[in-house]
């Protein structure tokens, strides 16, 4: 399922104009993945006990509606996997209203420390250490 969760928006993360800073949606969509990532069960001892790591390839941010001071929001984040090296998380940030912020769309890959190269299969490699990839599966 769409792993969610809640977050408030902080004074010092606005801007001049008195809205969220650019940067700040990048940090949100952080949050939500390692928040996601251990929530599947993804063991972070595990990864790098075998030398892995997931890294960002890519990172493309929509913004829909500001953010100001104090705003409840809640962010999602969706893994999407295929048969390459890479794949996608795709978070949201939505206003408590239900207004749409901002979609976040990143690619990653799991890259292996000691050959410095992505893994041919990076959904098997962290289903074994215990991430469970249904569980930000879209729709599930």
């Amino acid at each position: 399922m769409t792993f969610r969760i809640p977050l408030q928006v902080r004074s010092y993360e606005l801007d001049a104009l008195g809205h969220v800073n650019h940067a700040v949606y990048h940090q949100y969509g952080e949050v939500a993945r390692v928040a996601g990532f251990q929530a599947a069960g993804c063991d972070w001892d595990g990864l790098v006990a075998r030398k892995l790591s997931p890294v960002l390839l890519s990172t493309t941010v929509n913004f829909r509606r500001e953010l100001r001071a104090n705003e409840h929001i809640e962010v999602s984040c969706e893994a999407k996997f295929g048969s390459g090296k890479s794949f996608h998380l795709d978070t949201v940030i939505t206003k408590a209203d239900g207004t749409i912020s901002a979609d976040i769309t990143c690619v990653l890959g799991l890259m292996d420390l000691e050959a410095r190269k992505l893994v041919a299969d990076p959904r098997s490699a962290l289903e074994a250490v215990g991430f469970d990839a249904d569980a930000l599966a879209p729709g599930v």
